[in-house]
């Protein structure tokens, strides 16, 4: 129990049947809640932003917006540090202290949300810690893949990305139900639209304790702290951590190189945004900046000198391959669409369904509260917790059947949902009564979900074939950090066609890099003469 483990091998069986299962399923049930704290905590702002709204919070939709961009895009930024963090601090020191530092953002979002004059750059600066979060999915990632057999890394990876991605529906049920009880007590706001639960709607004019949105995280993540540090091992193997230091370095170590990726997320936040929300008003392309963060994240990492920059170097070998990049590109199909359209899904049917949309004087308004309308959080949790439970599906799945034949099927299924999402996006935001087009809607993106689930289970064993077993870990941590991105560019784009009464237009254009990525897995893994057959 906490030990660094030396001459680890889950490829041998007598290993595997002695202690090796007992001990990678320890790390394993660890790693899932701590991993699930995480996602909690990065993408609350898609649930949190909607009861501001309701709350009557002095904030405009696209400002409001704004928090979950930011939080997307520092999680997504932070993953690129965490991909490397194994190697250098190993996976007891990481998991426990990526976890441990959970505890400021929630408990800053707790304090900030008790005042509806708290002002926008202080939600902002904790949806940028937030990001801490998203972050860790990278280094649990990689951490986990040192522990199982070739055999079970389509399930136990499903199983980690899984049940730790449940952290996105477990918080869209919870934070509604723990803001309706006097838990940590405070002051109540008072609802002046209607909001909602699991369970059904909440008038306007109820109490509603929204700082509970962060405040109850830490119930859970201060015991997973010590289950971490008691429970968790280092594998101290050459392919693994053959060269930490002690705790206290390994932390170091950890801060220093998250630093550097706040700095480069804050710097390309600063040149999108806009004046008025603490931007630079240069408002920079997108797809100009996060390429440019990307670049300078990995470069600067690789400036840190002595035993860092030399462990970063080996590392860095992934880039040399091929199959790192395509990877990359159908895992940010998957992986990248679910975390965007987890972050983004709330806010988006509060915005579509939840206004009507007439025309006044020759002009489409969109401004007028649909009382009919469906209450986002009643909903909003079902995408994500299906994405989430069939991820394990989908690794298990793949197991047999190959991951690439898996993930081409999947990504036909994501192109069509996409497709039928945007036709009844369109219909309801041209129509005052837009609540006649939300079944539809919500059922084509639940199958859009379910196909981001499998999706990513069928990635995962398709990285396990291709990979050696020293590179696998840091690839599963890079691509899941370029995909990352997602939860940035999904709220983002969303938000700018929604204010442009256009939502299909990303619609379509998310389909279209979907079918990209059809061509991509059949050119690499499908076709006749393929790179490595259906792996």
């Amino acid at each position: 129990m906490g030990q660094d483990l030396r001459n680890w091998d889950p490829e041998d069986q007598a290993l595997w049947k002695k202690e090796g299962k007992a001990i990678a399923n320890r790390n394993l049930w660890i790693s899932i809640p701590s991993l699930l704290c995480g996602f909690a905590v990065w993408l609350y702002w898609g649930i949190i932003t909607v009861q501001m709204l309701n709350l009557g919070f002095p904030f405009e939709k696209s400002e409001l917006f704004t928090l979950a961009a930011i939080a997307g895009l520092t999680g997504a930024t932070l993953r690129i540090p965490s991909t490397f963090f194994i190697r250098i601090a190993g996976g007891r020191n990481t998991i426990f202290f990526t976890t441990a530092l959970l505890m400021i953002p929630a408990a800053g979002a707790g304090f900030a949300l008790q005042d509806p004059n708290t002002p926008l750059w202080q939600f902002q600066i904790l949806a940028f810690l937030s990001g801490i979060g998203g972050g860790n999915f990278a280094s649990s990632m990689s951490n986990i893949s040192f522990f199982f057999p070739k055999k079970m890394q389509g399930y136990s990876l499903g199983m980690n990305a899984g049940l730790g991605n449940f952290g996105v529906t477990t918080m869209q049920i919870l934070v509604p139900l723990a803001m309706t009880m006097a838990i940590f007590g405070g002051d109540p706001l008072t609802l002046q639209n209607s909001s909602g639960t699991l369970i059904g709607k909440i008038p306007a004019g109820t109490d509603t304790y929204i700082h509970n949105a962060g405040y109850i995280w830490l119930v859970f993540l201060i015991p997973l702290a010590f289950a971490g540090w008691f429970g968790m091992n280092n594998i101290r193997d050459r392919h693994v951590s053959p060269d930490i230091g002690n705790p206290v370095s390994a932390f170091a170590i950890i801060t220093f190189m998250l630093v550097i990726g706040f700095f480069t997320a804050a710097c390309g936040l600063w040149l999108m945004l806009p004046a008025g929300v603490g931007g630079s008003g240069f408002n920079v392309s997108k797809w100009l900046v996060l390429p440019l963060v990307i670049a300078a994240t990995v470069l600067l990492l690789r400036l840190i000198p002595g035993q860092v920059g030399k462990s970063l170097h080996h590392q860095y070998q992934i880039f040399g391959n091929k199959h790192t990049w395509a990877m990359t590109i159908i895992y940010t199909m998957t992986f990248g669409s679910f975390i965007g359209y987890s972050a983004a899904f709330a806010l988006a049917i509060k915005v579509i369904f939840g206004f009507q949309h007439v025309m006044v004087d020759g002009v489409l308004t969109h401004n007028t509260v649909n009382v009919n309308g469906p209450s986002a959080l009643m909903y909003a949790w079902m995408g994500p917790f299906i994405g989430a439970l069939i991820r394990p599906v989908g690794g298990m799945i793949s197991d047999k059947m190959g991951g690439a034949k898996v993930t081409q099927i999947i990504s036909v299924v994501m192109v069509a949902s996409a497709l039928g999402v945007a036709y009844f996006m369109q219909q309801a935001y041209a129509s005052a009564t837009p609540e006649q087009y939300f079944v539809p809607f919500l059922l084509l993106f639940l199958v859009l979900f379910t196909a981001t689930g499998i999706g990513n289970g069928s990635t995962f064993r398709t990285i396990a074939i291709v990979f050696d077993k020293e590179q696998a870990g840091p690839v599963l941590g890079w691509t899941s950090a370029v995909a990352a991105y997602g939860a940035f560019i999904i709220p983002k784009v969303l938000g700018e066609q929604i204010k442009l009464a256009t939502p299909e237009i990303a619609l379509y254009g998310f389909a279209a890099f979907y079918t990209i990525c059809i061509i991509i897995n059949w050119w690499f893994y499908l076709r006749k003469n393929a790179y490595v057959q259906n792996p």
